[in-house]
């Protein structure tokens, strides 16, 4: 039975970069991954015809002051291009996204008037949106904004935690590409690391100061673990209290799509979906490929889509989708569908956790350690306290590193040297 100092269970960003700062120190970490690649929820699509990649998972990375900058090093990350046009489907209409505010307000004017709101503490940002007079027309499409953003009905969205999230975002403005896809990122991270891929771990047992983990290749041994895995995905052997709190930590739905037609885009879109059948869809011009970023309701309809059992030159369900979106493929044959489907993922569960309304206790009770032998990083572990993007699950990975670190420091015996010198 092989012994480490830390088992790390997942490698995505935050089970990454919990693994490299603790390597950092000296410490025999090994990472366990159940897929058969890195990045867990990032998920970068390479076209064939060397178009530029496109993510299935994270999008973008957020803020000139994010971490994803310096990780990556100079040069890696370049701001998103503004010049997009940026289109709605509502009513079954296609029409232009200036129509949101237009005689109302629109969805982010809605959001960023629930950042500054006091007092919204035990209120759903559905029933925020009521008190604040939201109704028709303008009630629908911030509904359907949240439900994308948030992966989470706003009936049950949190309206304190979605205000506390942004509150405690604090790397900046603007939207950042990365040079050859986020899925760099974990590439990156993983870097000297002993990385375990297509690794499942089927059992967890543990006493204080002690772990056992079982995978297909046999058991081993670690002072610490830290669990990275969506609440949803908690394996048996932790404690009731945390199994409590990972049951009011559900991941909302989500599915992505890369959808290659006979025929290149005639324009750069985006269009948002207001009728919650699409999420979010975007094309480039000059390249065949359509990305749907579908989330909430809108998952389940792409999921039906993607998987229709016709032949790939008559997928008359997914056909129809996109022809509402985007006009310009009516029409146009798919050749291929590439699916990340989040919500059917074993792995995953979800899209990301958000926080819920009255459960606002639930992200810190699955954050806490157990015995100074389980930690646990990951983005639900932040909800209501950061974004649940890339830059939240790096934050999450440091924190368990520093709760690791500081456990180990009191239980290391005294002839091994102090870790600071083991750098």
């Amino acid at each position: 039975m092989t012994t480490y100092d830390v088992i790390v269970v997942g490698a995505g960003a935050s089970g990454l970069n919990c693994a490299r700062l603790l390597a950092r120190e000296g410490l025999r970490v090994v990472v366990h991954e159940a897929r058969e690649r890195l990045g867990g929820r990032i998920h970068t699509f390479r076209p064939s015809d060397g178009g530029p990649p496109l993510e299935l998972g994270a999008q973008v990375v957020h803020g000139e002051h994010n971490p994803v900058h310096d990780l990556l090093g100079p040069g890696r990350t370049a701001a998103v291009p503004r010049r997009v046009t940026a289109r709605i489907v509502e009513d079954g209409a296609e029409r232009s996204m200036g129509a949101l505010s237009t005689g109302r307000r629109a969805p982010w004017q809605l959001e960023a008037a629930l950042l500054r709101t006091p007092g919204v503490t035990g209120l759903s940002v559905g029933s925020w949106l009521r008190a604040c007079g939201s109704t028709g027309a303008e009630a629908a499409a911030a509904t359907e904004w949240f439900r994308q953003n948030w992966a989470t009905d706003p009936e049950q969205l949190s309206a304190a935690g979605v205000a506390a999230a942004h509150r405690g975002d604090a790397v900046g403005e603007g939207e950042f590409a990365v040079d050859g896809g986020l899925a760099r990122l974990p590439e990156r991270l993983a870097e000297g690391l002993d990385v375990r891929l297509g690794s499942v771990v089927r059992e967890l047992s543990y006493e204080p100061g002690q772990v056992t983990v079982r995978t297909d290749a046999g058991s081993a041994v670690a002072r610490a673990v830290v669990l990275t895995v969506p609440p949803a995905v908690a394996m048996p052997g932790l404690p009731a209290w945390k199994l409590a709190a990972a049951a009011d930590l559900p991941a909302g739905d989500g599915c992505c799509a890369v959808v290659t037609l006979d025929r290149p885009a005639p324009d750069t879109v985006i269009v948002f979906d207001v009728d919650g059948r699409t999420g979010f869809t975007r094309c480039a011009a000059g390249h065949p490929e359509v990305l749907v970023v579908a989330k909430a309701g809108a998952a389940a309809s792409l999921r039906a889509a993607v998987t229709d059992r016709t032949a790939p030159s008559d997928r008359t369900a997914l056909a129809e989708l996109l022809a509402t979106a985007l006009p310009w493929t009516s029409g146009a044959t798919v050749l291929d569908v590439a699916v990340a489907d989040w919500g059917q993922d074993p792995y995953a569960r979800g899209a990301f956790t958000a926080p819920r309304a009255g459960l606002e206790d639930a992200a810190g009770q699955w954050a806490e350690p157990v015995d100074d032998t389980l930690f646990f990083a990951g983005e639900a572990t932040v909800a209501g306290e950061q974004l649940p993007w890339v830059q939240g699950a790096l934050a999450s990975g440091e924190r368990a590193a520093e709760q690791v670190l500081k456990a180990l420091r009191r239980t290391l015996s005294d002839d091994r040297p102090p870790m600071n010198a083991r750098r």
